[in-house]
């Protein structure tokens, strides 16, 4: 888990907060008193303040009321408290004010892992490997520190200052910095490069207000270099704002076709349709979806799918077809309330059942694993919810199904050697990034560029062992099948965080996917 400090933490497989980003309308109503409740849920509220035996925290009574009735209606009807409605709001927006540097926590020691090129850490001397440990002459070490604590600590107004007591990585003298808080911008790409001779890939890891912008950026970079097919990466993309994802189709549809609509029992129906704006109308693209590709992505996936303009390949996506709208109160906490439904161009809606209640809502993925759906298509075919699809067909007649999530076009079964409990206790518990930065600094200085590096730098068994033994620190008990199972994909782990670690996001997934048998799939489908 890689953590952006001042603003929000960053995971690859913080998979639940994404999906509660869903798809936005992206204006907010606002106003001056915020939003006022039922008479009775006040009238309920008041009472309690006035008259409830104990102590409360009033704040946080108020927010869970307004959940538990929002819950009421549907799972993606939420109440966000201040802090979690910032985050959501920072990451969409695509910038914050802070310094710009992710990290890591290390034997309750912030460890710099990043910092963001021509950002306030960057410039002002500070980079991987560094330890922070009092952040205006105040401890900075120890078990409280959180993302929140984190983000309360090195966030700040832009323009502001904040001193830091820091260890360099390449001494051990302690020193002092004054950092300038500034804007620094969040990326909604993850990766950009060519993945095979004529093909390009683009990774997308969230619909954010600049993701077009960021998109055409890359695919022009790559355009440059040769690029006359694409492959675009949505999975474990959560979502975002419905007109970034409207944009998108954009630079792939001709004028006129119809990209999606939405309409609620408040909401008149509305068309979205293609201009004629589109950067990559004519070249043959993929679309790369899994069991947590939802809400914007879906409505890519799905318009593009509908349409016949792309193959969609990997495994059934979330299932996510509503369109919330974000109402904030006066604290900065906020309602995102569900008022619309969107439909693809063949009029289908991909929503998956909610009757039997938001727990079984949000379990229903470990359902899909359990009954086998996540390595068999036919599996998911005799679900009940394709099973009772009205028939919808592609501008060319090919059957596709509403009710359940998008069915790819090419299904590619999960590796369950790269999502073993052991990997997952791995990366949560982020002891590829310390490993990296413990053990293998000194070896990453050897390689003068990316290119380099992915050719010549392999993990040795030897390594692998290491690994395992500075593992066994933190994951106190390791199943010794499931070290067998995982040696492979642990040596890719490797791998791949080093690369994050000296290069940056792109070259952690350049050496991620290069075994990936979904990439691997949609290079043969486009050929």
């Amino acid at each position: 888990m890689k953590n952006i400090a001042g603003v929000i933490f960053r995971s690859l497989i913080l998979i639940a907060f994404g999906i509660a980003i869903g798809v936005y309308l992206n204006f907010n109503i606002s106003g001056g008193s915020g939003i006022t409740t039922g008479d009775k849920l006040s009238r309920a509220v008041s009472l309690i303040k006035s008259n409830y035996v104990d102590t409360l925290n009033v704040d946080s009574l108020e927010g869970a009321t307004a959940n538990a009735l929002l819950q009421k209606l549907d799972p993606h009807s939420l109440y966000l408290p201040p802090q979690q409605a910032r985050s959501i709001n920072d990451r969409l927006e695509g910038s914050f004010s802070g310094i710009g540097l992710e990290y890591t926590i290390l034997r309750d020691t912030f460890t710099i892992a990043q910092v963001y090129p021509k950002g306030p850490a960057e410039l002002a001397g500070l980079a991987p490997g560094d330890k922070i440990i009092e952040v205006d002459k105040k401890k900075f070490t120890g078990s409280h520190l959180t993302p929140d604590s984190v983000s309360k600590a090195l966030r700040g107004e832009d323009g502001s200052e904040v001193l830091l007591t820091i260890i360099p990585a390449k001494q051990k003298t302690i020193k002092q910095i004054t950092v300038t808080r500034g804007k620094v911008e969040l990326s909604s790409l993850d990766a950009a490069y060519l993945a095979a001779p004529g093909t390009g890939y683009i990774k997308i890891s969230k619909f954010a207000a600049t993701t077009d912008k960021d998109f055409r950026a890359a695919f022009f970079k790559l355009k440059a270099k040769g690029m006359q097919k694409l492959i675009l990466d949505l999975r474990d993309n959560g979502g975002g704002y419905l007109t970034t994802a409207t944009e998108l189709a954009d630079e792939f549809l001709k004028k006129d076709k119809l990209i999606m609509f939405t309409k609620g029992a408040h909401e008149e129906r509305k068309d979205y349709f293609a201009t004629d704006s589109g950067v990559f109308q004519e070249g043959k693209l993929a679309v790369l979806i899994n069991e947590y590709s939802a809400s914007a992505s879906e409505i890519l996936a799905g318009a593009l799918q509908d349409l016949d303009r792309a193959v969609i390949v990997g495994r059934r996506s979330f299932g996510k077809g509503l369109v919330q709208q974000q109402f904030p109160f006066d604290d900065g906490s906020a309602i995102n309330l569900t008022v619309a439904r969107y439909y693809t161009p063949s009029g289908r809606s991909i929503q998956k059942s909610y009757k039997e209640g938001t727990e079984t809502y949000h379990n229903e993925i470990n359902e899909r694993v359990r009954k086998g759906e996540l390595i068999s298509a036919e599996n998911n075919l005799n679900d009940s919810a394709f099973k009772k699809s009205p028939n919808y067909l592609t501008t060319k007649g090919k059957k596709v199904f509403a009710g359940g999530g998008i069915m790819p076009d090419v299904f590619v079964p999960a590796d369950t050697l790269v999502s073993t409990q052991l990997l997952r206790e791995l990366n949560n518990q982020q002891v590829f990034t310390g490993f990296v930065i413990d053990k293998l600094q000194t070896e990453l200085t050897k390689y003068s560029s990316l290119d380099d590096f992915l050719k010549k730098f392999n993990i040795s068994n030897d390594t692998t062992e290491n690994f395992i033994v500075y593992a066994s620190a933190t994951l106190k008990e390791m199943d010794s099948r499931e070290i067998l199972l995982s040696k492979e994909a642990i040596k890719t782990q490797i791998k791949a965080n080093a690369a994050w670690f000296k290069w940056g996001y792109n070259a952690y997934f350049e050496a991620l996917n290069n075994n990936d048998p979904v990439l691997k799939k949609a290079v043969e489908a486009l050929n």
